[in-house]
């Protein structure tokens, strides 16, 4: 997924619960956690169980037997924003976004 609205810093922190778990673990994990970012980790996890289950139709694979074998977040664009100060000045505000990729396995 890219261009999430929320610091890769802050996406690690969630996908560092997940590394290496099995899918449905993971997911376990994802709905009981409280940060507004796990919502999202979770869509992309989801999205990448779809494209593991349904791409190869002559050997299907099974989603319980499925392992978060890669996941990780990368800086994306920055948002510059401006706020005024004071005497006429400004100061420059960067709101971050970040990228997020999942690889699931067998």
């Amino acid at each position: 997924m890219r261009n999430i609205g929320v610091p890769a810093t802050k996406v690690r922190q969630i996908i560092d619960l997940i590394r290496g778990k099995r899918v449905e673990e993971a997911m376990t994990i994802l709905s009981f956690c409280s940060r507004h970012v796990a919502k999202v980790v979770e869509k992309t996890l989801r999205s990448a169980i779809a494209n593991a289950t349904n791409k190869d139709t002559e050997n299907p694979v099974d989603p319980e037997g499925l392992v978060v074998k890669r996941i990780y977040a990368d800086e994306g664009r920055d948002l510059k924003r401006i706020r005024p100060r004071a005497r006429g000045s400004a100061d420059r505000i960067k709101k971050r976004q970040s990228h997020l990729t999942v690889v699931v396995g067998d």
